[in-house]
């Protein structure tokens, strides 16, 4: 297997992207065997990726996937057009404003939304957002497990 295998696929920034983005990367997890990354995880965490950039992009310009599997694990990346971070992903990482708590960061236990991000921090290896040309990609990884 070389080093990398990666796919890019423009998804519509619709619903109908969540389900379609994780049978992608369950299919991708299931077809490059040498990659032990759990598909379960990666498959929620895709969901919650793409589910922020539908939900929190305006306009209808398509988002990105980017799976990239390799023999340490798997990223998966999902480009909008929005330049902002991502919530409390881009809050936690700057730490917030001075004077900021942890639990200021957290969502309200009462909200059905909100979780997600905390989610990504707390299930994958490692985390976090970049700028791109053309806004932002969020992304994760998934250490392999042993076979």
């Amino acid at each position: 297997m070389p080093d990398v295998s990666a796919w890019r696929i423009p998804l519509p920034r619709t619903p109908a992207a969540v389900p379609i983005a994780r049978a992608l990367v369950r299919t991708a997890l299931t077809d490059v065997p040498v990659v032990h990354a759990d598909s379960d995880t990666a498959e929620l965490l895709t969901a919650e990726l793409v589910a922020n950039a539908v939900e929190h992009t305006a306009g209808d310009t398509p988002i990105e996937l980017v799976v990239e599997l390799r023999a340490s694990g798997c990223q998966v990346e999902v480009h909008d057009g929005d330049p902002r971070p991502p919530g409390v992903l881009g809050a936690i990482a700057a730490q917030g404003p001075p004077g900021t708590r942890l639990d200021d960061l957290m969502p309200d236990p009462w909200q059905e939304h909100g979780r997600g991000l905390l989610l990504i921090r707390a299930l994958s290896s490692a985390c976090g957002h970049r700028p791109t040309a053309d806004g932002k990609a969020v992304w994760f990884t998934l250490a392999a497990r042993p076979a």
